[in-house]
This record gives structure tokens, sequence and C-alpha cells, in this order.
């Protein structure tokens, strides 16, 4: 009698159940980041695991076969709007269905909640499919911020834990919905939490935040251009490293100060919803997202 080799086939993705991710899959996540071209991002990733909700296939071969991250807004009675960002899948597993059917997942699991993400010209195609209809673009612009010209004239100081309240306030306001557990994370998340203010009053609030080699300005909310202005230069005179932003493309005159100021373009991306004709809030005021896989 001779032994003989019984060969083990590896399951198909479209059969291995989906699951939710915990802050223990983000070396996971930034594997699965690192394998797809992109940088590893773990703070960014601790952030969105622990404020937000994973979602994941296990590879049976080891880490994951795709992930997503939803982060939810407004009361846990009444959800107003959920962010779908980080949508990867492993390159042994690309062009198999496997993002579409993670997508599909996700949306069901959301129900009635209103969706919104930035899509990218690569993933824009699956998202269109699923119902995702493009409401705005956001361009992307990174670079060392280069003083010069005249300064805003608007006097920012950085933000104090007295300031919180106000900020939660402000930024529900124009939002359009509550992110309390989001924004509280900033002081800990960000290297800079920095406010505007005039008369004692906040008008607007901005962070920076460490992203590789980069600090990304996010989020980005002020009263108009000249005070969005005056925390972007704020910000750019505390660090050393480029900044790096994703701006409305209706907020003309603050990119092109931007671009003058040596932030140069590198893509845009499309933002996208599903439930909603646009997103609420006050667009006027809300000039970059913390982050573009949170809103």
């Amino acid at each position: 009698m001779s032994d003989s080799l019984t060969c083990v086939s590896t399951p198909s993705p479209s059969l291995l159940p989906i699951r939710r991710l915990t802050p223990r899959d983000l070396t996971a996540c930034a594997d699965l980041s690192e394998n797809r071209g992109w940088p590893r991002e773990e703070h960014k990733w601790g952030l969105l695991l622990t404020a937000g909700t994973g979602y994941g296939i296990d590879d049976p071969d080891g880490g994951l076969v795709t992930a997503c991250v939803v982060t939810e807004y407004g009361t846990p009675e009444r959800l107003e709007l959920a962010a779908i960002g980080m949508v990867l899948v492993a390159e042994r597993h690309a062009r198999q269905g496997v993002g579409r059917r993670l997508m599909r997942h996700v949306v069901a699991e959301m129900g009635t909640t209103p969706l919104t993400l930035h899509a990218t010209p690569y993933g824009r195609p699956l998202y269109e499919e699923l119902g995702f209809k493009v409401t705005g673009r956001a361009e992307m612009i990174r670079g060392h911020f280069v003083p010069g010209g005249p300064d805003p004239k608007v006097a920012t100081r950085p933000a104090t834990a007295e300031d919180l309240a106000t900020i939660l306030r402000l930024d529900a306001e124009v939002f359009g919905s509550d992110r309390t557990h989001v924004i509280t994370r900033l002081p800990a998340f960000s290297d800079q939490l920095r406010v505007a203010v005039e008369n004692g009053r906040i008008i607007g609030y901005a962070a920076a935040w460490p992203n590789m080699d980069t600090h990304v300005v996010g989020p980005l909310i002020a009263r108009d251009t000249k005070t969005a202005k005056a925390l972007i230069a704020s910000l750019a005179a505390h660090t050393d490293r480029p900044l790096r932003t994703d701006i409305d493309v209706r907020h003309e005159e603050l990119l092109s100060w931007a671009k003058e100021h040596g932030l140069k373009p590198t893509g845009f991306n499309a933002v996208m919803t599903y439930g909603i004709s646009e997103l609420p809030g006050d667009w006027t005021r809300r000039f970059a997202p913390l982050t573009v896989a949170a809103g």
C-alpha cells in the first residue's frame, strides 16, 4: 500500500466569510495597503479601526484578501451618514469580483443610511455600478509650504481642552452631522490642532496629522477662504514636513493660493454619494476632510 498526496485547494474568495475587523487587524490592513503599492499608513488605519467599523475577508494562506472601513456619523439611534474608505483587494485576488462582493455587503449592512466615498478613477466604475453618483470633486495637493505675500489677517492659536466643546458644535454645524467620536480623537491623533479666532470667538479649526513623511491637513473648517488660508499657513509654520490635503474643487481661491505657496496638484478624487443627492452641511465652510477615507 503506497502513500498518496492529497491536494487541498484554497477556497475561492467568493465563498470565504466577510467579518468585522478590529484594531488587532491593523498590521494585516497595513500589509494589504503595502501589497497594493499604497503606503502602510498604520497611524491612519489605527484611527479608522477604532473610530469606524472594518470589514474584511481572511486569506487562508495568511493576511487579508480584502478590506474596507466604514465610519458612521450621527447618533446610535439615528445614523445620518456613513463614509466608506480604504477599499483594497490583495493583488493576487484582484479582478475576481472580491471588491464588488465586499461593497455589496457593506451597502446591505448600512441599510437606509446615506453613504459617501472618495473614488479614484480606477474604483469609480465599480461604485457607479453599485448605484453611487458623483456629486463633487476634491483635488489632492502636496508639497512644502513656501511663505510669502501678505499674511491672512486672521489670528490663530493652538487649541486647548476648553475649546473642544466649541469645535464640536462648529464641526457638527458645518459637516452636517455629529462626528464627536472622531473629532474628540484629534488631540491625540494629530500633531497640531489649531483654531482661528475673532473677538475671542472660534471661527475655524484645522488639524495636521502625521502620515508617512507628510503632515495631512484635515479637517479644515473655516468661516471663509481668508480664515482657511490663515489656518494652513499657521500649521505649515510649525512643521518641517511637506503638507498634503484634499480640497473641494469649488474652493478655487484656496487651491490657487496653496499652489502659489508650493503645494503641487497630484490628482483628483470623485466625491460620490448613495441614497442622497449631495452631502449634508455647509460646503462653503468645509474646505478639506479629515481624510478621504472618513469624509
